[in-house]
């Protein structure tokens, strides 16, 4: 029997993941910007503060996400970026398909931002393989 108690436990679970996934793929987007990632880049990104962006990177250091060299420049550790890459894979995938079927840019990256994290793999697989016929979305348009 799971309660009020233990549902309020999966939903602050379920926001934790879904903020260092976003955090990773932030990284992931700034290093395929900029080339080199600081903690700074991501404070920008997100409009955090900066000591709030450094306790992130050291709880993803500390649980093998990312590493940070002696300059201070943050790299996706293999597990990291595995993580960042199907979150903008999915991010991707989505934002252009509710763009395709008429919701506006913006409402679609916010949606698809959403969305990216709660849907299991399963059901995001059936849907790109409903959807795509197993090709690449952008083919399809």
């Amino acid at each position: 029997m799971g309660g009020p108690a233990c549902a309020r436990e999966e939903e602050n679970r379920l926001k934790i993941q879904e903020s260092a996934e976003n955090y990773l793929e932030a990284i992931l987007i700034l290093k395929g910007q900029n080339g080199k990632v600081r903690s700074i880049d991501i404070a920008r990104y997100f409009d955090f503060t900066k000591p709030s962006i450094s306790r992130a990177i050291g709880l993803f250091k500390s649980n093998g996400y990312v590493s940070v060299d002696k300059d201070g420049f943050i790299e996706l550790t293999e597990s990291g970026l595995a993580i960042a890459e199907k979150m903008y894979e999915r991010h991707l995938f989505i934002s252009r398909w509710l763009e395709h079927i008429g919701v506006d840019a913006e409402t679609a990256a916010r949606d698809a931002c959403r969305i990216e994290h709660v849907i299991s793999d399963e059901t995001f697989d059936k849907i790109r393989e409903f959807l795509t016929g197993g090709e690449d979305f952008e083919e399809k348009r």
